[in-house]
């Protein structure tokens, strides 16, 4: 390993952790889906053969710093370093607690993580992409319930995750914005993969309103109903709920509104899905009632830096939780220096 910092040399002496009780715990849950083959539709990895390593890479990165067993650093087709790189950041500066979900991961990640019954989701172009739909997020709900937090952020990492999230959103007859890790949004291309999951699940828009959990079995992945279930028995645990993503966490969202679930939850995304009018955040938060924070990490201050260039130009854009922790970096006034600690997390990766 290659100077690895541990999160708690740097923990925030505010930090609830004192008095027996963690203020902040960023949960991640990791998965996949066989929608992520579908040639163009991510930029969540170099290639299709590198992509099914991505999110237990994200999950090593997030907890150790850097891969341990995932065999690269995921990176986009042009170079742009995945958001575990910002949120990992983040982890460092202000010493938050981490807490990994396998959500369906098809390569294991080489640190703890907390199982929910979950296997790698189907193309969703297949009859029935996430079959345990139910028992993953009854199982997720145990999970947040245990959560000994006061505010807990949970993010996500699965590539192709915005393509399944918007088939979600269109059976449950919510707005089907739609976000991607490219900076050109591929949108014609999910749209169609979306038309042809309703096909073949012979669904509609709005034909799961009213059973939400069947739209996940239908057309989601198994990272959304994971989500849903974290959030939910979290508030039930009383925590503080936010929601660290943009569209794909919007979806989850939508899942409780769907299942009945009233309780306050925060979007926190970053100004990059903000700033993307196909993602329509500031949409979806109006239509399921959700308190919307955009956070700006301001990496104009950067530069042109590899390690955020990719962020200014539009690629990457969210994901592993980033617009979380951002969003708990802005609340401790601490943006400038997770600016810094995102170059030395950038540079220790590639000097591995």
């Amino acid at each position: 390993m290659t100077d690895t910092v541990d999160a708690r040399d740097a923990a925030d002496p505010t930090d609830a952790r004192s008095t027996g009780e963690t203020e902040t715990l960023l949960v991640l849950v990791a998965g996949t889906t066989g929608t992520a083959r579908v040639p163009g539709i991510s930029a969540a990895g170099s290639d299709p053969t590198l992509r099914r390593y991505t999110p237990s890479a994200d999950a090593e990165i997030l907890v150790c710093g850097e891969p341990v067993a995932a065999p690269a650093v995921p990176v986009s087709p042009t170079g742009t370093p995945t958001p575990a790189v910002l949120t990992r950041a983040v982890v460092e500066t202000l010493g938050l607690d981490t807490l990994v979900v396998d959500a369906g991961l098809r390569e294991p990640a080489a640190v703890e993580t907390h199982e929910v019954g979950a296997a790698p989701g189907r193309d969703v172009r297949e009859p029935v992409a996430v079959p345990a739909a139910r028992r993953i997020y009854e199982s997720a709900r145990d999970l947040g319930r245990s959560l000994d937090a006061a505010r807990v952020v949970v993010g996500e990492t699965i590539p192709g995750g915005t393509t399944t999230a918007m088939a979600v959103l269109t059976a449950l007859g919510e707005p089907t914005a739609v976000s991607s890790s490219l900076p050109q949004n591929p949108t014609a291309r999910k749209r169609a993969v979306v038309a042809s999951a309703l096909t073949a699940s012979d669904t509609a828009r709005g034909d799961s309103a009213d059973t939400p959990l069947e739209a996940v079995r239908l057309v989601g992945d198994p990272v959304l109903p994971a989500v849903a279930g974290v959030a939910r028995g979290a508030a039930e645990a009383d925590a503080r709920v936010v929601l660290g993503g943009g569209t794909q966490l919007a979806a989850a969202a939508a899942l409780l509104r769907h299942d009945g679930v009233g309780v306050p939850l925060e979007l926190a995304t970053t100004s990059f899905v903000a700033a993307d009018e196909t993602a329509a955040v500031d949409r979806l938060a109006a239509a399921l009632s959700l308190e919307l924070t955009v956070t700006d990490p301001d990496f104009a201050v950067v530069g042109d830096h590899p390690a955020v260039a990719g962020y200014r130009d539009g690629e990457a854009k969210e994901g592993v939780c980033a617009g979380g922790a951002l969003a708990v970096a802005a609340d401790r006034d601490a943006l400038a220096p997770v600016r810094e600690r995102v170059v030395r997390v950038y540079e220790r990766l590639v000097d591995q």
